[in-house]
């Protein structure tokens, strides 16, 4: 099984299929190797801002993520973030500013990866997503864990370094579990969390905790919010969803108790669905699909065995 399809048809995982992009780590630290990548002529780069990007569409009908070259960047030299390369030698920068810059030919808007995640090629999501995680991470560790003083940006925007104690931080990645929860009877039992909307159901997720490994951590968070025991736990595919910083980690897990009672905190309501229940309560409305970017829908659909509806709002 690979990490960025499901069984449906083959349908691709959003921000996971390959994007063709060398992150090229090795560059990172290499600020004369840095300053000729950027004053290539080739080099294309693009603005980030509160997790927002400037997509546009094309004549034939394609979105595009909106790159120029890097001398017609607007001027940051603090917050700019090397990407990486492609198989054609092309550098691409990621520049953090407080606003996404206007166009003059007002067609392009803004768009953050929930939307542009679906709409954008497999490279130019990955280049977004990449961005975003970093964009995120830089705006909320800005100073030292360790002592309190100002960071300062290194290795192109992915390491922030203490200038009084000399720590160094990375970007923060947090590990989350997302699963596709089915009985013997070959239900899934989907939930809506206490914030949703009236009709919004999706898969149980929840966060790794310290000294617990990710199996632990899929029977303890359904157990938490459903009160569902869990035996099997089966390895899907994971996902990077920088909301600010997870990574979510899929799973099918198998119920060994079917009694719900949700813990009215983070679960309002929980309910088992055979195919033919979920499909009528999709077709009324009573039931409404998780978001098409979110791992939760493969999840679904691959228990499902065909596409959810879609929908316009997440």
């Amino acid at each position: 099984m690979t990490t960025w399809t499901d069984h449906t048809a083959d349908r691709p995982i959003s921000l996971t299929a390959p994007s063709g992009i060398d992150r090229a780590a090795h560059h990172r630290l290499d600020e004369a190797w840095l300053a000729a990548a950027w004053s290539h002529p080739s080099t294309r780069c693009f603005v980030v801002s509160g997790g927002q990007v400037l997509i546009d569409e094309t004549t034939d009908g394609r979105t595009e993520l909106v790159m120029t070259p890097s001398f017609e960047a607007p001027l940051t030299e603090a917050h700019r973030y090397f990407l990486g390369t492609d198989e054609d030698g092309v550098s691409y920068f990621a520049l953090q500013k407080d606003s996404l810059p206007g166009r003059m030919d007002d067609s392009a808007r803004p768009a953050g990866l929930r939307e542009a995640g679906l709409l954008l090629s497999p490279r130019e999501a990955g280049l977004m997503v990449h961005a975003v995680a970093l964009e995120n991470w830089q705006r909320l560790h800005r100073f030292c864990s360790r002592c309190g003083e100002r960071t300062v940006i290194a290795a192109a925007g992915h390491i922030r370094r203490c200038p009084a104690c000399g720590a160094e931080h990375y970007p923060r990645t947090d590990p989350a579990v997302i699963m596709a929860v089915i009985d013997d009877q070959d239900r899934i039992l989907l939930g809506r969390q206490v914030h949703w909307p009236e009709g919004r159901f999706s898969t149980l997720a929840g966060f790794v905790e310290p000294g617990e490994s990710i199996e632990q951590s899929v029977r303890r968070e359904v157990h938490e919010e459903a009160g569902i025991s869990i035996g099997e736990v089966e390895y899907v595919a994971s996902q990077p969803w920088p909301f600010p910083s997870s990574l979510m980690l899929g799973f099918v897990a198998r119920a060994t108790s079917t009694d719900i009672e949700v813990d009215g905190d983070e679960i309002h309501e929980a309910r088992w669905f055979s195919r033919d229940e979920l499909g009528a309560a999709f077709e009324s409305g009573e039931v409404l699909p998780p978001y098409g970017i979110s791992i939760a829908a493969r999840l679904i659909e691959r228990w499902y065995g065909k596409e959810l509806p879609t929908r316009s709002a997440f």
